[in-house]
């Protein structure tokens, strides 16, 4: 018996296919938008202005200061650069860092948004925004938050690190999975989540040995989109709220917590989500918990907490954060549980589910 749902499919204009990058100034002119700010990080500053360049007339500027975590001082600084060269679009060029800046803005003044994803972030589909203020990291849902398009092109992805290529997997993966047993989870929202997990289960080894790959990069940034589509759709669980509290309170790395949680928050529902979980775990040898832990250990992904610089003493501030205003979860959290998940994730201990 298929149980009661609500669906409500993303609005989004995907564009999919290599070097498709070259048609972004056709879709800012076909959205009837003339003054397009381009933004990136510090790092892929070059990469913005050659891309702004190859807009041509329809660009007004670049901005470079997009960071992890977004914090709301560099929005502030970017919403004056907007300001000033009168801009009517936004062009986010990266990973989660730059699209979450865009984001922000759009938040703030609903401006139209186009991505070019570089990673396998998946934020880019999402209505969701984190941003970071005084120390703690925030998330908000809201229609204007959604790019209005987005452009995959997979040759992008060919100079993405092997490091950075398996820890922005496992990002995505870990929206996927918690879309699984997601308390607004629908079949299709399924569906889409179990063919990420496997497009990744497939790619991610594959571009570890061989990262020239051009079908597995393929491969990789259609399962960003199937998982980045599905944190869309249903709300988020644990595992967001100990990396949003890890990012946000302790400067953590983005994606790197992302990867070394994801085992153990799957571990720990896996019990109270046998049902919803089955299909995931099948695919990563039957133990869902160990399993991921196991495939991030293949693909050369962290595995510890500690690796960031986190210490021990950190962890009882980091569960008590924690639980502050928990979002839903499957299986019931309390400051004791949360601390041990944590202090496993600390030391990279291998979950048992």
């Amino acid at each position: 018996m298929t149980r009661p749902f609500c669906y409500a499919g993303s609005p989004a204009q995907i564009v999919f296919g290599n070097d498709s990058i070259g048609s972004v100034g056709a879709w800012i002119a076909k959205a009837g938008r003339k003054r397009a700010l381009v933004l990136s990080t510090p790092h892929q500053k070059a990469d913005a202005e050659e891309l702004a360049n190859k807009i041509g007339e329809l660009a007004c500027g670049v901005f470079s200061g997009a960071v992890m975590h977004t914090p709301v001082e560099v929005t502030e600084a970017a919403m004056k650069v907007v300001l000033d060269t009168a801009a009517d679009c936004v062009v986010s060029l990266g990973g989660g860092s730059t699209t979450g800046l865009g984001k922000a803005i759009a938040y703030r003044n609903d401006i139209f948004q186009i991505v070019v994803p570089t990673t396998y972030a998946g934020s880019e589909v999402t209505p969701i925004l984190g941003q970071t203020e005084g120390g703690r990291k925030t998330t908000v849902r809201d229609a204007k938050i959604l790019p209005e398009i987005v452009i995959y092109d997979p040759s992008l992805t060919l100079g993405l690190p092997v490091a950075m290529s398996a820890t922005s997997g496992l990002n995505a993966m870990a929206h996927a999975l918690e879309g699984l047993y997601a308390r607004d989870r629908n079949p299709i929202s399924t569906l889409m989540a179990l063919e990420g997990l496997r497009a990744f289960k497939l790619s991610l080894p594959k571009i570890v040995t061989s990262p020239n790959d051009t079908d597995a990069r393929s491969d990789a940034l259609y399962g960003a989109w199937l998982c980045g589509t599905v944190l869309g759709a249903v709300g988020m669980a644990l595992h967001h709220k100990i990396c949003h509290t890890l990012g946000g309170s302790f400067d953590t790395p983005h994606a790197e917590t992302h990867a070394v949680m994801l085992p153990h928050t799957a571990a720990f529902n896996a019990a109270a989500a046998a049902a919803e979980l089955s299909q995931a775990a099948a695919i990563f040898g039957g133990s869902i918990g160990g399993g991921l832990w196991d495939f991030s250990k293949q693909i050369g992904a962290p595995m510890s907490l500690k690796d960031f610089g986190m210490t021990e003493a950190d962890l009882d501030r980091a569960a008590s954060i924690a639980v502050e205003n928990p979002y839903w979860n499957p299986r019931p959290i309390d400051t004791q549980s949360i601390r041990k998940l944590l202090q496993d994730a600390w030391e990279g201990r291998r979950p048992e589910d």
